[in-house]
């Protein structure tokens, strides 16, 4: 991997991100706030809609998927979508008010002749007028330029956790892995989208890590997605305790704090969350959501509710 790629001179240290995360909750608000403003509309939020183009099957065993082969979750294999079936989606979700189209297949690493069609989903939905998001799984160098010839805006590729907590939730794919794929990303030209997940049994100091991380790569992400797990019956983390929503919202936080000019968005688990959590998190200074009713697999709050609870706080969708 290029030296340029490996964090080695941290802007945010764990030490730093976790005296963040201890201050008084309304200090830490304040300055999340503060940060927001500075760089975005407080009351805007983008959209995107997540779909999953191929389902299941997955030979990794991260501990908090469904999709994973070793898993008895019930959730079975299927084949990669027809490209028409997934661009009436895309014209479903567009007509929902969302901007970008994020489409994930469950796969360690696409297939070439796979690749090609996503390449032409892609093409589809940036002819729509959308913005284009996939989540492969690992890519090289070559299929990431591909992508980005076809038009690819974003690739989501999460670290997950701390690189110390990581060995706990993930054995088939190593951490330096997941940086590797980053770095082919970003070489390519293409946006980054990377986060992580949290109530997976980590500790503050695993949060902090987490954080620090992905705010001391060369370039932070410019998309971060924040998930709290949704924990499946049938995968190792079925029995994990859920996050408190005052914690989750200090990792948004101090992920708006040492990512300013990032989009953070809330993704998994906000189905299980209160209205009162959410406007905490906007608070915070997330800016993005996902809208639509399924997260690749599991439930996700619908979009009645959303436009219901933008109305409440006088909040819209970025145009």
């Amino acid at each position: 991997m290029p030296e340029s790629h490996i964090v080695t001179n941290l802007r945010w240290s764990r030490d730093d991100v976790a005296a963040l995360l201890a201050l008084p909750f309304p200090e830490l608000l304040f300055r999340a706030m503060s940060v927001h403003r500075e760089n975005f509309d407080p009351v805007r939020v983008q959209i995107s809609t997540l779909l999953s183009i191929k389902t299941g099957g997955c030979p990794e065993d991260c501990g908090y998927c469904p999709q994973a082969a070793g898993h008895e979750t019930g959730t079975k294999a299927g084949k990669l979508m027809e490209v028409e079936a997934v661009l009436r989606e895309a014209r479903a979700a567009k007509e929902k008010g969302a901007a970008r189209f994020c489409m994930g297949a469950a796969w360690r690493s696409p297939k070439e002749h796979d690749l090609d069609t996503v390449c032409e989903m892609v093409a589809g939905v940036k002819a729509l007028g959308m913005e284009s998001c996939v989540t492969l799984g690992m890519l090289s160098g070559v299929q990431a330029q591909k992508l980005k010839d076809a038009g690819l805006d974003y690739y989501n590729h999460n670290l997950d956790t701390s690189p110390e907590y990581y060995g706990k939730v993930i054995s088939t794919r190593t951490y330096q892995d997941r940086l590797d794929t980053l770095g082919a990303v970003r070489d390519a030209g293409i946006n980054v989208c990377c986060g992580g997940i949290v109530g997976m049994g980590e500790d503050e100091t695993d949060r902090a890590g987490l954080i620090a991380t992905l705010a001391s790569l060369p370039v932070p992400p410019e998309s971060v997605p924040i998930n709290a797990l949704v924990a499946v019956e049938g995968t190792p983390l079925a029995k994990a305790e859920p996050i408190d929503a005052i914690e989750f919202v200090r990792v948004v936080a101090a992920a708006r704090i040492t990512m300013p000019k990032s989009y953070v968005r809330l993704s998994a688990g906000r189905e299980a969350m209160s209205d009162e959590a959410q406007a905490l998190c906007f608070m915070a200074g997330a800016n993005s959501i996902f809208h639509g009713d399924k997260l690749l697999t599991t439930k996700n709050a619908t979009v009645p509710h959303d436009e219901a609870l933008f109305a409440r706080l006088g909040m819209r969708a970025e145009s």
